[in-house]
């Protein structure tokens, strides 16, 4: 049997990016304390003497925001108050090469699905039979819930598959038994993440699956809510909406990134979609599942986007109107099918671009949200903050989307984590204001 000096078996994982990013960290950090090391997560005032980063490599900033970290604690490992620094994630996948001679000292680099060779440089054995066993992260009350890793779809401004392979799905079994798992440690909400969803079951069983896996994670006992994130619009499941519509603890909530709403834009992205088929799904969702709130997200300043394109894409956003929306500004993907465009947008173009839209989703988000006052939600808290405690509806995901705020009084009892009914007394663009009933 091993046995390892405590001080030398102490690791402080950070986790940068998406929620793909947090649920391997948590997998890494399952592992770790299962090979008995002391774990931390992203601990402000860590003894750890050993560090790995969990890097994003998706846009420019998420990248300089990853490099930043990397150098931040290369410095404290220089200073002596760090034995080993390791990086993994995006960005060592798509970067390692430039980044083992630009930071040499990192102890080393791994890419997003080398898991088990870096468990071997850590003298620590990758377990196979620890099936979604991980260390949560998030409050406990929900989960990221990762259902296939990788990409197959062509979209020509899109680095992930380069840095995430292939799609592969996780057997329904695997996923049950893990969601049984969440749900005997106290998760309540799972929010089923992959790059695209709606291609789940395509490799594993030759047929899209995510209307059986929705029913199947459904029957666990315990799981209130499931939410779906980074749905693909082109060949969506329509029986996955059905599902929806029938099972109460499905979220009436899609994340569905639409990228665009201009035909030239959606053909030069390689969406394999039109607007005009893009507008009929959505009344489809709508129709199908009624009182649904779909977020999307889209780009602005794409190569070859004109003043025409950006205006069909304000039309289609003011049209459509999406109850959640986010829009991010083009970034210059090496390696990339669009990268062999020119970047013929000016940057404060794209900013500004970005700026209208949102400005536009303000007034309608201002308005939906106005048409819910009055309406009492079932309600799950998250956190007590600023005089209020803080939590959300069925229509909305954690740290991106519209939130509930309660105020902090005497008579007034909320426990973290649970649910509560709240009837709703105001509105601003982006929160609701209520009490309990």
């Amino acid at each position: 049997m091993k046995v390892r000096n405590q001080t030398q078996n102490k690791v402080n994982v950070i986790t940068l990016g998406c929620s793909k990013n947090i649920v391997d960290s948590e997998v890494l950090m399952g592992q770790l304390q299962a090979n008995q090391f002391d774990v931390t997560h992203e601990a402000e005032k860590s003894d750890a003497n050993i560090v790995i980063i969990n890097t994003c490599g998706f846009i420019d900033n998420a990248k300089q925001e990853s490099i930043d970290t990397i150098l931040r604690y290369a410095d404290e490992k220089e200073a002596g108050r760090l034995e080993k620094l390791y990086v993994t994630g995006c960005l060592s996948q798509r970067y390692k090469d430039e980044l083992e001679v630009e930071i040499p000292q990192v102890d080393a680099y791994f890419g997003t699905l080398e898991l088990p060779q870096m468990l071997k440089v850590l003298n620590a054995d990758y377990k196979h039979e620890l099936i979604g066993e991980r260390l949560i992260t998030t409050p406990r009350h929900y989960a990221y819930f990762k259902i296939a890793e990788g990409c197959n779809r062509p979209c020509s401004f899109c680095a992930i598959p380069l840095m995430r392979g292939k799609h592969v799905d996780r057997p329904i079994e695997d996923l049950v038994k893990e969601a049984k798992r969440l749900a005997g440690m106290g998760t309540k909400e799972l929010i089923l993440i992959a790059q695209d969803l709606t291609y789940y079951g395509l490799q594993a069983y030759g047929e899209r699956k995510l209307a059986d896996l929705l029913r199947n994670l459904s029957d666990v006992n315990g799981i209130d809510w499931i939410r779906l994130q980074y749905a693909y619009p082109s060949q969506f499941p329509l029986d996955a909406l059905d599902v929806m519509a029938e099972r109460e603890n499905i979220c009436k909530y899609l994340d569905m990134p639409l990228q665009h709403g201009s035909d030239n834009m959606l053909k030069t992205m390689r969406r394999g979609i039109t607007k005009r088929r893009t507008i009929e799904l959505v009344d489809t969702i709508r129709q199908r599942v009624p009182g649904i709130a779909l977020r999307t997200t889209l780009i602005s300043g794409h190569p070859g986007e004109t003043e025409q394109d950006f205006q069909e894409m304000y039309d289609f956003v003011e049209q459509t109107r999406f109850e959640r929306l986010g829009i991010f500004t083009y970034s210059h993907e090496e390696n990339t099918h669009s990268h062999t465009l020119v970047d013929d947008v000016p940057v404060e173009v794209k900013q500004e671009r970005a700026d209208a839209i949102m400005e536009l989703q303000q007034g309608i988000s201002m308005e939906l949200n106005e048409a819910r006052v009055g309406q009492t939600y079932k309600v799950l808290f998250d956190r007590k903050e600023s005089g209020h405690f803080v939590g959300r509806t069925e229509f909305d995901s954690p740290e991106v989307d519209n939130e509930v705020l309660v105020p902090v009084e005497k008579d007034t009892f909320v426990r973290l984590g649970d649910f509560a009914n709240v009837k709703i007394d105001s509105a601003s663009d982006f929160d609701l204001y209520g009490h309990l009933v």
